[in-house]
């Protein structure tokens, strides 16, 4: 994967988790990295130092992905500092919070949806002028996006399958600037996400419905995100969504 080296990566949501492992593979890699976090700046740092350390070079960068403006400075940031984009990762997500839809408010609704789908369009919208010819957008769905999420998340569901749905049309719209655009879809990982929305009985019941019979690691992610953004692995794939779920969706 020599092709990595010395790209511009910026991965959204980057402090923690599946963003904190695609982003500090990156810059293993050779790239230059921009890490991006929201309120978790000790871990952003973290990150950061990690790859810092590996000789590369990277940013830390705060934002609000709620808010365009927010998608607009990151990325601004972004190319003030490195003077392009050629691969534009989009983690940044969260459940928010388990609610049936019969304890819907406007204030959660607005919170899931802007964050799984205003960060995702916005952050491509003021990238794309700025990545060349061969640049490569990675969108980070989910397998709820396929079976409807668990308790009190149809919701995240929906904004998932949004997503991966978006995934493919612009895939369609971005071809002639030669930009290819997919997604990664992970099953049940054990992330802060898992730590923080999901008890432990819920993830036993979601382990027996695993094939493989053990939950996945963030870094059992990160070999997908390197493929789809090597020319050389995957110059001929778009709009494709790749399922890490440990066989518990198989399409």
């Amino acid at each position: 994967m020599n092709d990595l080296q010395d790209k511009v990566v910026l991965v959204t949501g980057a402090s923690t988790g599946i963003g904190a492992a695609v982003a500090q593979e990156f810059g293993r890699r050779g790239a230059s990295v921009v890490v991006h976090y929201f309120s978790s700046r000790d871990a952003a740092n973290s990150v950061a130092g990690q790859i810092d350390a590996t000789g590369q070079r990277v940013l830390a960068v705060q934002g609000d992905l709620r808010h365009t403006r927010d998608c607009e400075a990151l990325v601004a940031e972004t190319v003030k500092k490195f003077g392009r984009i050629d691969v534009l990762v989009n983690n940044a997500g969260a459940l928010v919070k388990r609610v049936p839809v019969t304890d819907m408010t406007d204030e959660i609704f607005e919170d899931v949806v802007n964050l799984n789908v205003r960060s995702v369009l916005m952050c491509t919208r003021y990238a794309v002028p700025h990545m060349p010819q061969g640049a490569s957008i990675i969108n980070l769905t989910s397998v709820a996006a396929r079976s409807g999420g668990g308790p009190g998340s149809s919701l995240y569901a929906g904004s998932k399958g949004f997503v991966s749905t978006i995934t493919k049309g612009l895939a369609k719209e971005l071809i002639p600037r030669r930009i290819r655009v997919n997604a990664v879809a992970p099953g049940v990982i054990t992330t802060p996400f898992h730590e923080k929305f999901t008890t432990a009985q819920q993830l036993e019941a979601m382990m027996a419905s695993i094939p493989m019979g053990r939950l996945g690691t963030a870094q059992e992610c990160v070999g997908a995100f390197l493929y789809l953004a090597s020319n050389a692995l995957s110059g001929y794939v778009t709009g494709q969504i790749i399922e890490v779920n440990g066989g518990q969706y198989m399409p």
